[in-house]
């Protein structure tokens, strides 16, 4: 895909100016990064970071049933949500592989907003319209009017607090909308690097008068947000252990196995007419009663070489797994890496072996996530 046929963010001139290297990402012309990855990973874990993740599906559901399509295709209970909620769950299909991962908000019992990843939109939506039977509700994709930035880091709600005194004390998996001056958005504790901070959805003609919001100081060399692009995004929540579709997760791949079953209401609608089960849920109660063959773990590895997606994991010469990503961690100075392997080797403690490519290093199993925030 040439640099001309990719979709731009709103925020797309801003990256130019302060010197992003642009990537083509999911079909979108993204930031990987804008000083270094590792810089930028730092600042993040010690100050705070802006990213741009307008690139993600935004889908609104609203009618009559809305909640109960919802409650079919995802494998999270819907029904029950409190206005102001949010909720990360799975789309999977009829095998129980996991079509995506999404975090679904709940306006009100019949108005729904899905944040799905970006490489998945064109099949979600293929899907839901595949699924909807005779289910009435309006689908609308707002991800091209909109804009999402997420502030992530121990001293993102500081910057957040001189905006408003309502956001920071939001919990975790909440959302309030608001309006900061002229410029409603939408505000929830979310967020994909293992730090405190926020996600905000707004329209996409204001996404820069908002930046400016958040990034006031930013001329004086003096804001604790600095933009973080997609390269350092992708070790921030490694680190965190949080899946990455096509990485950890796919439509082979269950969310049992992932190490995702509290994402995973197993007795959905059992006892409960309003509700029903969702697509996928008997394969995923039998993956579950047999036990999955396999099991995604962390793994810590000897040396400074990083681990990449592909490589084998072996023991005692026998391939037994294969890693889904790995880095060497700026935070922990050493390389880790997220596998599958046989689920008789998944106890932390397990000794095994990466491939790199023709150098074999020793590994030890270790629990997820490889770091959690003091």
């Amino acid at each position: 895909m040439t640099t001309a046929s990719l979709q731009r963010t709103a925020l797309h001139s801003f990256h130019l100016e302060h010197g992003a290297k642009m990537v083509d990402f999911a079909g979108w012309e993204m930031p990987l990064l804008y000083s270094s990855i590792i810089e930028e990973h730092r600042h993040c874990r010690t100050a705070a970071g802006f990213f741009d993740v307008s690139h993600m599906g935004r889908l609104r559901f609203s009618g009559r049933h809305a909640r109960k399509f919802l409650d079919h295709v995802c494998t999270r209970q819907v029904l029950g949500m409190e206005v102001g909620q949010c909720r990360y769950g799975l789309v999977c299909n009829e095998q129980g592989g996991c079509l995506d991962d999404v975090i679904i908000s709940c306006f009100d019992e019949a108005e729904y907003l899905m944040v799905c990843n970006a490489s998945n939109r064109a099949k979600l939506l293929a899907h839901f319209a595949a699924v909807k039977g005779d289910m009435a509700f309006k689908l609308e994709d707002q991800t091209e009017s909109t804009a999402m930035v997420a502030l992530q880091g121990p001293k993102a709600m500081d910057v957040i607090s001189t905006l408003s005194s309502e956001i920071p004390k939001l919990k975790r998996y909440r959302f309030v909308q608001k309006s900061l001056i002229v410029v409603k958005m939408i505000v929830s504790r979310t967020g994909y690097t293992g730090e405190d901070g926020v996600e905000v959805i707004l329209g996409s003609t204001m996404a820069r008068m908002a930046l400016g919001m958040f990034l006031k100081d930013a001329k004086e060399g003096t804001s604790i947000i600095k933009p973080v692009g997609l390269g350092a995004r992708d070790s921030l929540r490694m680190e965190a252990g949080m899946p990455l579709y096509g990485h950890e997760i796919d439509e082979q791949t269950d969310p049992i196995s992932a190490g995702l079953a509290f994402a995973v209401k197993l007795d959905k609608g059992e006892g409960d007419e309003r509700v029903g089960s969702f697509i996928g849920q008997h394969a995923l109660q039998r993956i579950a009663r047999d036990g999955p063959t396999r099991k995604l773990v962390g793994l810590g590895l000897e040396g400074r070489r990083s681990a990449r997606q592909g490589m084998e994991v072996r023991r005692d010469g026998t391939v037994v797994g294969r890693v889904t990503s790995g880095c060497l961690s700026p935070t922990l100075d050493r390389p880790i890496a997220m596998a599958y392997v046989d689920a008789a080797l998944a106890d932390v403690g397990s000794e095994v072996e990466v491939d790199l490519r023709g150098m074999t290093v020793a590994a030890r199993v270790e629990p997820l996530p490889f770091y959690r925030k003091s």
